[in-house]
């Protein structure tokens, strides 16, 4: 390391005001600071010191994402040979998904880091690093036959709309994964739902369709996969999506490093969970035809996105609430919404997406009120301490 560090010192000032290259200086900077801690330091007033930065922050996130992408790329051979009823090795499977997730990953990066280190030099601002989980997240959330090109413009769209036209990383007001795919899925539904999208090159005579689809269509529980397939992810389904247990090993990961807020990631399943058990209590009543009642509660944490969006998604620390309080708050609200769009919207069957979105968009609202309430609180408090002193 010490070599490299020494090479990057030389060139160095070749980047910097006045040098041959000082119009790359954004560009270098992004280089340098991904490769090493930043040495700036202040010199006056409060401070901490701390060698946790953004950039390693986001590189912890991508490190808990890692194993759901490499099983997101065993799942997609193991899905394919399967709908084929061939019986292929570990590694056959994995090769055969990696073919096909390892393109989407590194059009995602092109795009989206092609476009920031565009935006950063033309604004002369450093590269913001929020694009380093954000280019992860994207491919785990579309289907494994995504064509290239749609990734790329899905990309293109969620840095540009969702971010850049905010002011850039720490500004945007929607999760930029969750933009992308929300775009993918309005202007391009026919690949983005269905049977024939969730298995990479299916065999046309076996069903593709997903447990939320087979319950669209009112096909019986039975027919639905085993509890312990949906919760280790042998079910068709997104890339990244379909291991509950990883995403849970995932968000273990994530609180202890204390980068994930648990709060959110409990009170998701919380609020997602008791909906759930409400609509199996009131089912039989009102609407013994909708199947999305009669499930057990448990199933819609472990079917779908939900358990990704919760961990992933819900916890972006841009996008989410800020106050303890208003984290409680907002995550119980995405549960329930992501379970009420489910039961009650049947051209819609996977409602986490939207209500994380949702929810983006009042968490500023809900941490208003829980900042007014507070003061409120304590404006009370001193008015009675006062009173109690005259």
């Amino acid at each position: 390391m010490n070599a490299i560090r020494n090479f990057v010192d030389k060139i160095k000032p070749n980047f910097q005001k006045g040098g041959r290259f000082e119009y790359l200086h954004s560009t270098f900077d992004a280089f340098e600071t991904f490769l090493f801690v930043p040495n700036k330091t202040t010199t006056s007033g409060s401070h901490i010191r701390d060698y946790i930065d953004m950039k390693r922050t986001m590189g912890w996130v991508v490190m808990a994402l890692v194993p759901v992408l490499l099983f997101g790329m065993w799942n997609v051979g193991y899905q394919h040979h399967l709908s084929h009823g061939v019986t292929a090795t570990l590694w056959e499977n994995f090769f055969f998904g990696a073919l096909k997730v390892l393109p989407i990953l590194i059009v995602s990066y092109v795009v989206g880091l092609g476009i920031e280190f565009m935006f950063a030099q033309i604004r002369g601002h450093e590269v913001n690093e929020g694009f380093l989980v954000s280019g992860f997240l994207i491919p785990l959330i579309v289907p494994p036959d995504t064509p290239l090109w749609m990734v790329a413009l899905a990309t293109a769209f969620a840095v540009i709309i969702g971010k850049e036209v905010f002011g850039g990383t720490g500004m945007n007001i929607l999760n930029p994964a969750l933009t992308a795919r929300a775009f993918l899925f309005f202007a391009y539904p026919q690949d983005m739902s269905g049977d024939k999208v969730w298995i990479a090159e299916k065999a046309d005579a076996y069903s593709g369709a997903t447990a939320l689809g087979k319950l669209l269509t009112n096909e019986p529980l039975e027919s639905l996969p085993s509890v312990s397939d949906m919760f280790f992810g042998l079910i068709p389904g997104s890339i990244g999506e379909t291991s509950t247990f990883l995403i849970l090993i995932g968000g273990l990961f994530l609180v202890i490093t204390g980068i994930g807020s648990w709060r959110i990631m409990l009170s998701v399943f919380a609020g997602g969970y008791g909906l759930a058990l409400l609509f199996n209590l009131i089912g039989p009543y009102v609407a013994p035809e909708n199947t999305y009642m009669a499930i057990p509660a448990y199933y819609h944490l472990i079917m779908g996105g939900f358990a990704f969006g919760a961990v992933y998604m819900a916890t972006d620390p841009v996008s989410a609430a800020q106050t303890n309080k208003g984290k409680w708050i907002y995550g119980i609200l995405i549960g329930v919404m992501a379970v009420l769009i489910r039961v009650l919207n049947p051209a819609y069957p996977e409602g986490m997406m939207l209500a994380i979105l949702l929810m983006n968009v009042f968490a500023p609202l809900i941490d208003y009120y829980v900042v007014q309430a507070n003061i409120k609180k304590r404006l009370k408090r001193f008015q009675k301490a006062q009173l109690a002193t005259t």
